[in-house]
């Protein structure tokens, strides 16, 4: 792989307009856009691709209106991003594909140098986790061989930050996240003349949320329609993935997950995966009718129900019990190998680590997060330092706690659900394409919560003949797993050609 760096390129917002005035007549120069642009060449065994890579921070800004007199555009908060583009391209034919993560909280890192960009983290897997320093390799599999890339930091990670004297709070919610997001890929798409070109969404877990709300968005505010979203691991519907007093929607959702999770550590030696899914996704059915019951219950229908989940999960007939026939997945992580002393992971249930003391009612914390975070963030600060040559010393948040308490007020006394959402863009643009990957050992968004949310969907029978789903060996991020890397670059390659409709 090789690198020539280029100079720093000059904001092209033309109406910046000048300084805004301080307190006591000092002046603060606006911010401006700050990217470094750098040309590569990757080396693949299909060819060779060369490429631009940009990276730093572009200003939002927002039209002012006093007395209904226009004040211009003013400065509200500088985003991070990190963008590839083919060259010598032709824009109209070659599409441009817009990623973020989620958390909330969570800056793009993961997809960028977990599955997407055109260099990957050397992070290991379960069982075979790289040691520090990590390192980084050419992604021969990068979704750049058929897309351009611009990935995205939403305010407060990454190095996105409000503009300053501007307050970050408002970006910190459903509908202030989603807008400023969706300014960026408006920017971006009409500085670099793309309304052109097919374009797509890629976002994993809230970035599904967002994801699957920007396709609605960015079609009713800018009259800008998708060619295609692709939604790793979405949080569609939340009341499926959190256990709360008076839902029991999510228990049989997440039988099948403490099933396969069982299995993967042993607890079902003489049975293979697919049977004992197939066994929880079988019961999920009487497990509704046996908890609708609630306490009309009687005794021989509740032990024959605590016999049959505890048979499907792996927790003791005694645990079940206890937990009143509906096992919370944190604590059923912490519980399903307490004997052996560990924990399982939440967003990957194949991973394990030790607790922090055994009498533990959840789990301290998520061995997975641990495995990742530290290749991650190594792999990152040299990447874009070192690589794209963008010299920035303030922190780059990768998981900002900062976002919290996070707002949805917009879905005030009602579950957050934008399966509808999407269902809208769907119905408004007939060529709009959907691609969602799950993995098997996701304990904080498992496959079964995802398709229920996917059948809730108010749309035509036709219309979901475009949804296309795709389930992985591994868990949230299911491209830690290598194998499972592979087959989802490719199947990602493959629906991006299929819907740019070129």
């Amino acid at each position: 792989m090789s690198d020539t760096p280029e100079t720093t390129s000059p904001s092209n917002d033309s109406s910046a307009g000048p300084p805004s005035g301080g307190s006591a007549g000092k002046l603060r120069a606006e911010p401006q856009d700050d990217l470094v642009t750098t040309h590569h060449t990757l080396h693949t065994p299909g060819g060779d691709l060369a490429y631009t890579a940009t990276t730093g921070r572009i200003v939002l800004r927002e039209e002012v209106t006093t007395d209904d007199k226009y004040d211009g555009r003013k400065p509200k908060a500088e985003m991070s991003l990190t963008y590839y583009t083919l060259d010598d391209a032709d824009v109209t034919r070659r599409p441009v594909t817009f990623a973020f993560n989620g958390g909330p909280g969570s800056s793009s890192v993961w997809l960028h140098l977990g599955l997407l960009g055109p260099r990957r983290v050397d992070a290991g897997d379960v069982g075979n986790l790289t040691p520090p320093p990590y390192g980084l390799l050419d992604n021969h599999e990068t979704l750049l061989r058929v897309s351009d890339l611009v990935f995205i930091d939403p305010v407060s990670t990454g190095w996105s930050r409000a503009a300053e004297g501007e307050k970050a709070r408002p970006y910190h919610g459903f509908t202030g996240d989603l807008e400023s997001v969706g300014e960026v890929i408006r920017l971006w798409t009409s500085r670099h003349d793309r309304w052109m070109s097919p374009k797509f969404l890629i976002g994993e877990s809230y970035g599904g949320t967002r994801g699957a709300s920007l396709a609605e968005y960015l079609q009713r505010r800018f009259g800008m329609f998708l060619n295609g979203v692709m939604l790793i691991a979405p949080a569609l519907n939340l009341e499926t993935l959190y256990h709360a007093d008076g839902s029991d929607l999510p228990n049989p959702l997440f039988l099948p997950v403490y099933a396969a999770t069982a299995h993967y550590h042993g607890l079902h030696p003489d049975r293979s995966l697919d049977e004992v899914v197939a066994d929880a996704r079988g019961y999920a059915d009487e497990y509704r009718a046996v908890l609708a019951r609630g306490q009309a219950l009687d005794d021989d229908a509740r032990a024959a129900a605590v016999a049959r989940i505890s048979a499907i999960t792996g927790l003791s007939e005694d645990y079940v019990d206890r937990a009143n026939l509906r096992p919370e997945h944190l604590r059923a992580y912490a519980e399903l190998l307490r004997s052996r002393r560990l924990v399982t992971g939440r967003l990957d249930t194949r991973f394990t680590g030790p607790a922090d003391h055994y009498l533990h009612e959840t789990m301290p914390s998520d061995p997975f997060i641990s495995a990742i975070l530290g290749p991650y963030s190594a792999a990152l600060h040299h990447y874009l330092r070192g690589e794209l040559e963008y010299p920035h010393d303030a922190v780059y948040e990768l998981l900002a706690d900062a976002v919290h308490p996070w707002s949805f007020k917009e879905f005030e006394g009602r579950a957050v659900d934008v399966a509808d959402k999407l269902a809208e863009a769907m119905i408004a643009n007939p060529h709009l394409q959907v691609h969602v990957a799950m993995g098997r050992y996701d304990g904080g968004v498992p496959v079964e919560a995802i398709e229920y949310s996917l059948d809730q969907m108010p749309i035509p029978r036709e219309a979901r003949e475009r949804i296309e789903t795709r389930t992985y060996p591994a868990g949230h991020m299911m491209y830690v797993h290598p194998e499972a890397r592979v087959r989802q670059s490719a199947d990602l390659a493959a629906f991006v050609e299929r819907a740019s409709h070129r």
